[in-house]
């Protein structure tokens, strides 16, 4: 669970320590085995939280946590090289983002427009064409039997 991958062990590099992180930042805990101080328990290693407390060397992170059948918001503290920025809020403010200049763009045209996110539509139908690439239709069936006994 805690093993590194192959040829990355030793300690972490400096620019683990530079990660700047933020309160209400979306971080993902996965412990790092070089490092024991300030190492979260192993029910955490995997999980998203959001950061509640930044200190000099170690953030305060929101996990959810099942406890007999209910899910529980946990606070934990972890050190900094035991977290990573996460991903998961990625497509969300990209989104946010294109909504934004579609909703300017609206305003400026004055043509209304959908923000909502839509499924993926069946394909386009299509015409197959019946002749071969020379033009000509070309009709083939099968050998008649013949018994060679």
């Amino acid at each position: 669970m805690f093993a590194k991958k192959f040829r990355q062990h030793g300690l972490p590099t400096l620019s683990r320590y530079q990660m700047q992180v933020k309160v209400g930042d979306y971080v993902d805990i996965f412990a790092d085995p070089s490092i024991h101080k300030g190492m979260p328990h192993k029910h955490y290693h995997g999980r998203t939280g959001i950061v509640f407390n930044v200190t000099k060397s170690a953030v305060g992170v929101r996990v959810n946590k099942m406890v007999n059948g209910r899910i529980l918001e946990k606070r934990i503290h972890v050190r900094i090289e035991h977290i990573r920025a996460s991903k998961c809020q990625k497509e969300i403010l990209a989104r946010k983002v294109a909504n934004e200049q579609a909703k300017a763009e609206a305003a400026k045209t004055g043509v209304k427009v959908n923000l909502k996110r839509q499924p993926k539509q069946p394909k386009a139908g299509y015409f197959l064409p019946a002749a071969g690439p020379d033009g000509v239709i070309t009709t083939i069936q099968p050998l008649p039997f013949s018994d060679l006994v």
